[in-house]
């Protein structure tokens, strides 16, 4: 049955909207040419003319979108100069840097050549870059350093700028040796290399370590307590940090002992105290005497009492499978080791903001200075010091038989004149007794020639018109850098002693200072005394003089009571028997006469003490016995005798 009802009539083709998904019928292809005949695009529909389609518009948005990044492309690749090219390499490097999320990803090719293209060093983002460069290489060669290649690593770790990148290699040493414990020995055998060199950079990772000590013990860090402490301790035995800093931390550790603090202290002692008992027996002594007390009266844990046992057992082995320096790191001479002295109540400067990056506005100063420093270090480890850190090539060891046998001997002197005319020089032209020392220590001083620099020292000090601690401070660090040195101010203290009479009174009080000031740090041995005989015959007025002051220079630096304990100890009487003579009451009554009248007369308790209980000699009272016998026996008869002749 057919309905009643009308269909519609279905629209035509073009009345369908542009959106509609129904495939469309396509005409097979024709196979004769013809001409391109494209038909327009059909105009749009009243609805979207009216903007009622959201596709149409996106589309659109499309279209405008790549019409402009073809524009911008094109604009690219037209030739511009190079300060457009600088500008817009620096744009986008700015951009790279301050982009949100820590900035997106470049591939390593765009990145190089993007930085290529930045030349300015004045401009911000060419230092920028130079920091980031001088941060990974710095923290490369730290993390691959070990006891085989250290050689090696030393001379590239020179040619980065240090002294701008202190801070980086401090923090990247110091977090090398956070991770791996192990290898403590070599990063302290690295460090003491570049404090040779530059000891700024070593002084700063000293107080960095000291300042996250006492940060970690207060928090009850022992992790960290524990690597701080071992680094400490390395840096000891590589003459980098005196003792008394791992005493004190020792002290700190033991004042009120929990068990893990007696952890800490015994790992720090096994790294430290073969080096306390060669340097400091005195402190060792009295760290293991506070370890025995621990262990017979503390009450700590089984495993505490049973690490201290083991580390009394390791000092009787006398520290065989605990060395101070490791074989393979002994690559250091001592004279040229700079010991910095830092406790844990100095004043810190961590210097916190050398780890970031700051504009520095005299880049190309401060890089060609450096370049000149590192040029003088690599330099000199190339030269007399090249056998430490680099292996000779053979050439140079083929020709040294050749340069020695051309070698002209200067009978003249001459060669002995310039060495003290540089020495003069170098001491002159320093600002601080550390860049003097610094100085010295680099001059290349020919075989048995060191006693030189020690003399021409002693006379700069008394050429002054007055006395200048400068002097006395470099002999000081000289004498305690290297035993070789104090036994050569030892020996110029006797020959001076010696020679003091040729002396004018101005050069007299200079030179007693500087010795007094020798004595007064322990820079040189208190035996050097044992040369002076203090009586009428073996003194003369300049000798008087020169004692005097130096007497009164020690007493003024330390006090009279340590100068009479130093004085009456019992190891080193016999070296001052010459000063207070007890062998002779007339050399001794002249020894009381001169310390009283100097003012130090509470110096001569013991040889009044020795006058008023001496005997009477023997050979005097022999004497007086005979003549009174003779003059009983003898002479009182005859002049009885001759009374009676001559009466009337």
């Amino acid at each position: 049955m057919l309905s009643a009802v009308r269909l519609p009539t279905p629209t035509p083709p073009d009345a369908y909207p542009v959106e509609s998904n129904l495939p469309r019928k396509r005409s097979p292809p024709s196979r004769s040419p013809s001409p391109d005949r494209r038909r327009p695009a059909p105009s749009p529909p009243p609805e979207i003319e009216n903007g009622q389609s959201e596709n149409y518009e996106r589309a659109m948005a499309r279209e405008r979108e790549l019409t402009e990044r073809f524009r911008k492309r094109k604009e690219v690749q037209q030739p511009r100069t190079e300060e457009e090219k600088q500008a817009a390499a620096k744009k986008e490097y700015e951009e790279l840097l301050t982009a949100r999320s820590g900035g997106r990803y470049v591939p390593p090719a765009r990145l190089r050549e993007l930085q290529k293209q930045i030349t300015d060093k004045t401009s911000t983002e060419y230092q920028r870059m130079a920091w980031e460069a001088l941060k990974k290489s710095i923290n490369g060669l730290v993390n691959k350093v070990n006891s085989s290649n250290i050689k090696h690593i030393v001379p590239e770790l020179f040619a980065e700028n240090l002294v701008r990148g202190k801070g980086l290699f401090a923090r990247s040493v110091m977090r090398a040796a956070a991770a791996s414990t192990p290898f403590i020995p070599i990063y302290a055998c690295l460090v003491a290399i570049v404090n040779t060199k530059l000891p700024q950079v070593g002084e700063l990772l000293l107080h960095r370590l000291v300042s996250q000590f006492k940060k970690a013990f207060k928090r009850n860090d022992k992790a960290v307590c524990l690597s701080s402490t071992a680094f400490i301790a390395h840096l000891c035995n590589f003459g980098v940090v005196s003792e008394l800093l791992p005493a004190q931390c020792l002290l700190l550790l033991l004042n009120k002992p929990t068990d893990d603090s007696v952890e800490i202290a015994v790992g720090l002692t096994k790294e430290v105290g073969a080096h306390l008992e060669e340097t400091n027996k005195a402190i060792a002594t009295a760290v293991y005497d506070q370890f025995r007390n621990l262990l017979h009266e503390a009450d700590l844990d089984k495993r505490q009492q049973y690490s201290i046992e083991v580390l009394f057992q390791i000092r009787k082995d006398q520290y065989k499978d605990n060395p101070a320096i490791p074989e393979a790191l002994d690559i250091l001479p001592e004279e040229d080791l700079i010991e910095h002295r830092i406790g844990l109540e100095d004043e810190l400067k961590t210097q916190d903001n050398a780890n970031v990056f700051r504009y520095d506005p005299e880049y190309e100063e401060n890089e060609a200075a450096y370049a000149k420093l590192k040029a003088q270090i690599l330099g000199e480890e190339g030269g007399s010091d090249g056998e430490e850190y680099e292996v000779d090539s053979a050439s140079d060891d083929d020709s040294e038989p050749e340069e020695r046998e051309m070698e002209i001997k200067d009978q003249t002197n001459q060669d002995l004149v310039n060495l003290r005319r540089t020495i003069y020089l170098t001491i002159m032209s320093s600002s601080t007794f550390e860049e003097a020392t610094h100085k010295l220590m680099k001059i290349n001083l020919p075989p048995e020639k060191e006693s030189e620099l020690v003399s021409m020292l002693v006379e700069v000090c008394c050429q002054e018109k007055t006395y200048s601690k400068f002097h006395g401070l470099i002999g000081e660090r000289l004498a305690k850098l290297n035993r070789l040195w104090a036994e050569l101010f030892e020996r110029a203290f006797m020959e001076n002693y010696e020679t003091i009479h040729r002396r004018e009174t101005s050069q007299l009080r200079n030179n007693a200072k500087f010795w007094g000031h020798m004595l007064s740090t322990d820079a040189i041995s208190w035996q050097v005394l044992s040369i002076i005989s203090l009586n009428e015959d073996d003194t003369t007025s300049s000798s008087r003089i020169f004692i005097k002051i130096l007497i009164q220079d020690i007493v003024e630096a330390v006090g009279m009571g340590e100068v009479r304990k130093r004085f009456k100890d019992e190891m080193m009487r016999v070296n001052f028997q010459g000063l207070f003579p007890l062998d002779n009451p007339r050399n001794t009554r002249f020894s009381i006469n001169y310390f009283t009248s100097i003012g130090m007369g509470g110096l001569t308790e013991e040889m009044r003490e020795y006058l008023k209980n001496a005997p009477k000699p023997a050979a005097l009272l022999y004497v007086l016995n005979l003549y009174w016998i003779v003059e009983v026996v003898f002479l009182v008869p005859f002049a009885i005798t001759h009374t009676r002749k001559t009466r009337p």
